[in-house]
């Protein structure tokens, strides 16, 4: 289910004293089965992106395509869209509303139509890919921990069986356990499934461990694309973006630096630590 985002420009408020470009002639192609780490400071412009993508926002001016179609001419079947392309936002209490967790995962799946026990088997394998046990499907999902409510407004999603997942921040306000479960859930399902993951994120550290692809935004537009390695050699960009390298590559530089023969652009803790070892044996 490939995307392309052609010329893409939002402005809020248009007409008025207040506007402003959240989005600025964005360009961009999604592949089938990528996990892109969308980073960006507060205020880039990734969050209205993302919103973009299922046609919760209509476009200033571009547009997005779909399998090919625009997704916002006036005949297209944005329902159908959503159920395709699926969003969980930053705060998950925001999707939650139901008296229960099952009743809460049913509701996506009920509104495309579909008979109940087809809806309640979705529901039900939704639940067990994100890791609830059976005696915590009748609890009210408002009594729930921050990761376990994160973990319901994903399986609401799941649940549409989407082929693409895009997650808002999904491990703000987690503490770094919590983080690490949703964030290894996020990567199993999607090399389980083999489903487009698309994870907003200000943490560099996250995007290095997880995302295949990083595209940086900055005011609206998009400041850097390319793999993790690629885009952390602009060290100079990021920082002027009000972004920093991954917290293991500024230990590898100051390595380097004391003398340690060792890469400067490695990203990942794992990548740092073999490394290290071969330098020094």
């Amino acid at each position: 289910m490939p995307i392309i985002i052609d010329h893409l420009t939002h402005e809020y408020e248009t007409g008025t004293s207040m506007a402003v470009k959240a989005l600025s002639d964005v360009n961009l192609v999604i592949k089938d089965g990528e996990f892109i780490g969308l980073i960006g400071h507060t205020g880039s412009g990734k969050s209205s992106l993302v919103q973009h993508l299922n046609g919760l926002l209509k476009p200033t001016s571009g547009t997005v395509y779909v399998n090919g179609e625009d997704i916002f001419d006036k005949d297209y079947d944005r329902k159908k869209l959503r159920s395709k392309v699926g969003l969980v936002f930053q705060y998950p209490e925001h999707q939650l509303f139901e008296a229960d967790v099952f009743s809460d995962v049913c509701y996506g799946p009920k509104n495309l139509g579909l008979d109940q026990k087809e809806v309640e088997l979705r529901a039900y394998e939704a639940l067990k890919k994100v890791g609830f046990e059976d005696d915590s499907f009748y609890v009210s999902p408002f009594d729930l921990s921050g990761g376990q409510k994160r973990r319901v407004a994903i399986a609401g999603v799941l649940a549409m069986k989407p082929e693409v997942l895009i997650l808002d921040e999904p491990t703000a306000g987690l503490d770094p356990a919590g983080r690490d479960e949703i964030l290894n859930l996020i990567r199993d399902m999607q090399r389980e499934t083999g489903m487009t993951v698309i994870l907003v994120s200000h943490s560099m550290d996250d995007v290095a461990n997880y995302a295949q692809r990083i595209i940086v935004m900055e005011k609206g537009n998009v400041l850097l694309d390319g793999s993790p390695s690629e885009v952390f050699t602009h060290v100079e960009e990021l920082e002027n973006a009000g972004l920093a390298l991954p917290e293991i590559t500024y230990i590898c530089r100051d390595l380097k630096a004391k003398g340690l023969d060792i890469r400067e652009d490695l990203t990942t803790i794992d990548e740092a630590a073999e490394a290290i070892l071969s330098s020094v044996r």
